[in-house]
C-alpha cells in the first residue's frame, strides 16, 4: 500500500458486521470503505442502520459477489478485505472446499485480477490451513503479490474465548518474502502435510497497547426474549473479532515490509 496516502481507499468483500474495517480502525489504518458486497439481509440491514446513524461513511452494498462489477473499480482500490465463507473449509461441516457451492475464493480471485489492489487482507477458519489455503496463496503468487499468513486468536488480545482463525494478507508492492518464520500462537500444534504456518502474534501479545477486552461491534446484547436473537447470533457467529484483525494486520504488515 502507499502509506503517502492519507486515507487509504477499501472494497470489502463478505462484509459482515464490518469487523476487519474495524480492525484498520484499531491499527491505526485511516481508510475509507467505498464499496460493501454482503449477501446476508440481516448483515445488510446492520450495515444500513450504521450508515444512517453517523457510525460508517455511506458507501454503496453489493449483494453478490459472483455478479460483482469488478472492472467499474480497477485503479481505485487500495485494499480489497474479506472473511469468505468457512463452509468449505470448516471443521464443524463437511469439508467439500471447491465443491461446496458457498465456495467463492475462485470469484475473489477473478476480482483482485481486474481490480489490481496493491494490497488484500483476508480471514477464514483455522481448518482453511489443511484445506484450500495452498490454493489462494498460489493464486495470489500467480497474480503477482507477496503474501504472509498466520494464525491468530481472540484469546491472545484478551478474550476469553479462543477463536483461532487464519489472516493472510498480500502486497503487490512490498520488497516480498524470502520464507516464512514458523512460530505458533496460542498453543496451536502443526499438523502433518500442512502448509507452513506464517507468523503469529506470541499469547497475550496486544502490539504495544491494552490487552483489555474491549465490547464486540456495536450490534447489540444478544439475550433471550431480545430481537432478532437468532440473526444477530448468526452475525455475531459469523464475524471477524476487530482486535483480532488489528493484531494479525500490524504482524502480517511487519513481516511482508520487513
Amino acid at each position: 500500500m502507499d502509506n503517502t496516502k492519507d486515507v487509504q481507499t477499501v472494497l470489502s468483500f463478505c462484509s459482515g458486521y464490518g469487523g476487519i474495517e474495524r480492525g484498520l480502525d484499531i491499527a491505526g489504518v485511516k481508510h475509507r470503505v467505498i464499496a460493501y458486497v454482503e449477501i446476508e439481509a440481516f448483515a445488510i440491514a446492520n450495515l444500513v442502520s450504521k450508515m444512517e446513524d453517523g457510525t460508517l461513511d455511506p458507501a454503496p452494498i453489493y449483494t453478490d459477489l459472483k455478479t460483482f462489477p469488478a472492472h467499474l473499480f480497477r485503479g481505485s482500490v487500495d485494499l480489497i478485505t474479506g472473511g469468505y465463507p468457512c463452509q468449505p473449509f470448516s471443521a464443524a461441516g463437511k469439508r467439500m472446499g471447491k465443491d461446496d457451492p458457498r465456495h467463492l475464493w475462485p470469484y475473489i480471485s477473478e476480482h483482485i485480477e481486474a481490480i489490481r489492489p496493491a494490497r488484500v487482507f483476508f480471514e477464514n477458519v483455522e481448518g482453511h490451513i489443511s484445506l484450500g489455503l495452498r490454493e489462494v496463496l498460489s493464486d495470489l503468487e500467480e497474480r503477482g503479490y507477496n503474501q504472509a499468513w498466520g494464525i491468530f486468536s481472540a484469546r491472545e488480545v484478551g478474550a476469553p474465548h479462543q477463536r483461532k482463525r487464519v489472516f493472510i494478507m498480500a502486497d503487490s508492492i512490498s520488497a516480498g518474502l524470502q520464507g516464512h518464520n514458523e512460530h505458533e500462537s496460542d498453543n496451536a500444534t502443526r499438523q502433518p502435510n500442512q502448509v507452513p504456518h506464517g507468523h503469529a502474534a506470541p499469547k497475550g501479545s496486544s502490539g504495544g497497547r491494552s490487552a483489555t477486552w474491549a465490547p464486540e461491534p456495536n450490534v447489540g446484547r444478544v439475550v433471550n426474549g431480545g430481537s432478532n436473537r437468532v440473526d444477530r447470533l448468526r452475525l455475531l457467529g459469523n464475524g471477524v473479532v476487530p482486535q483480532t484483525a488489528a493484531k494479525a494486520w500490524e504482524t502480517l504488515e511487519e513481516e511482508l515490509t520487513a
